[in-house]
């Protein structure tokens, strides 16, 4: 069976349910027909246009994105800047984009859940639960399988996301137990991992005042950028999206992003 865009929509939100997303988010169809045949997805972190380029390329009808395309409502497009000019490229070349945000972040075998598996925590729980959703949350919190000094958590998340350099919190010897984990910008939830009795936390984008909150506490922090913390996750989640298409016994391919660079470069 060849699913149709509608379909491939009603499995995301089997697995990551909008409702699940942040108010100010906006998960879900950002451009496309309901009615399109897919045959292949491919998975990117960001909806560029270099990323619509590509699904083009592979002959890709479905661009499959953590972050939207679309945030807010648009008073007018125009091709020569973001978004326009991404809107424009999918509708010319029938390419529809699709994005799984917050709701992916905090759903029970997404982002975080993958990153808390990544470090092979244990007794994982959520870190800070949806007010009007119990048993859903951002970030997640456990064990570590042994203890480690700080020094050598730090070379394993340089392994992990594929870097040589990291923003840290904390002295070189320091012990770390438990550790929590959040996808993208998790800086606001440093009181909540210091509460619920971690030694370290590492996400992305880190104010100066998150860290500073940090060391304040006596919490580790390591900050591993918003692009490399959810690229990771983001990546392995494809291979999740296979078996669940494997399981509905649907004719398509899912593909990753190769090509996609972190926007910010070291000066």
């Amino acid at each position: 069976m060849i699913p149709r865009l509608k379909d491939i929509l009603d499995l995301i939100e089997n697995f990551a349910p909008s409702r699940l997303a942040e108010t100010w988010d906006n998960p879900g169809l950002q451009v496309g027909s309901f009615n399109q045949a897919i045959t292949k997805i491919l998975l990117s972190l960001d909806p560029t246009l270099k990323a619509v380029r590509s699904a083009r390329n592979l002959n890709a009808q479905v661009l499959l994105t953590h972050h939207p395309l679309i945030f807010r409502p648009l008073s007018h497009l125009e091709n020569s800047s973001y978004p326009g000019n991404v809107i424009f490229e999918a509708i010319k070349n029938e390419i529809a984009v699709v994005a799984a945000h917050t709701n992916l972040d905090t759903a029970w075998g997404g982002i975080n859940d993958i990153l808390a598996d990544i470090f092979e925590l244990r007794d994982v729980v959520i870190l800070k639960e949806i007010e009007e959703e119990s048993g859903f949350g951002l970030g997640r919190i456990g064990d570590l399988p042994e203890t480690m000094e700080m020094s050598v958590l730090v070379e394993k998340v340089k392994n992990v996301l594929g870097t040589d350099k990291l923003r840290i919190v904390g002295q070189a010897n320091q012990l770390i137990n438990r550790m929590a984990v959040v996808g993208g910008s998790g800086g606001s939830l440093v009181s909540a991992a210091f509460k619920k009795g971690a030694d370290l936390i590492l996400t992305g984008d880190v104010s100066h005042h998150n860290a500073l909150e940090a060391e304040f506490s006596g919490l580790a922090l390591i900050d591993g950028g918003h692009f490399r913390m959810e690229k990771v996750a983001f990546d392995i989640f494809g291979n999740r999206l296979k078996s669940l298409i494997a399981e509905r016994g649907w004719e398509m391919t899912v593909e990753v992003n190769i090509n996609e660079d972190d926007p910010m470069r070291d000066g």
